[in-house]
């Protein structure tokens, strides 16, 4: 599929994905010592699996969105868009993939939490409809990771 002047298809992640992700994920400097991008691949596929979608150009991953919806509220995660790419339209058009897909399982609202010093994600972000919300994120780790 075509948008603006770059060439890609998204599609649902299969399998054969799994380095060309964990590639971009690293390149795009989403991977941290608590997240090991195998294993939440793995996590994902056990659940809501069609709700990983990539972005590929010529064999090669270069977008990635993983989207969850848990009855309640959907959340968005792993949204990278490799540095190259940026500026033609695929982070919007990954997320309104998961979008659709949420608004599918009847997902009211959508959330997603971004690096408190990741300023230019939040205006991407704001582009596109989202608004910061005065809310505190808490959390706490339920496996023995980092």
């Amino acid at each position: 599929m075509a948008d603006g002047s770059a060439s890609f298809l998204v599609r649902t992640y299969v399998p054969a994905d799994q380095a060309g992700i964990i590639r971009l994920w690293e390149h795009c400097g989403l991977v941290s010592p608590s997240n090991d991008p195998k294993r939440d691949i793995d996590l994902k596929l056990s659940f809501q699996p069609g709700l990983l979608f990539v972005a590929e150009s010529d064999g090669r991953i270069i977008a990635s969105v993983m989207a969850g919806y848990e009855g309640h509220r959907g959340w968005i995660n792993y949204l990278a868009v490799a540095p190259e790419h940026r500026r033609e339209g695929l982070g919007r058009r990954m997320m309104g993939m998961a979008e659709d897909a949420l608004r599918k399982l009847g997902c009211p609202k959508v959330n997603l939490q971004v690096r408190a010093d990741n300023q230019a994600v939040v205006e991407f972000y704001e582009r596109i409809g989202f608004a910061v919300e005065k809310r505190f994120s808490l959390g706490k780790r339920l496996d023995s990771g980092h």
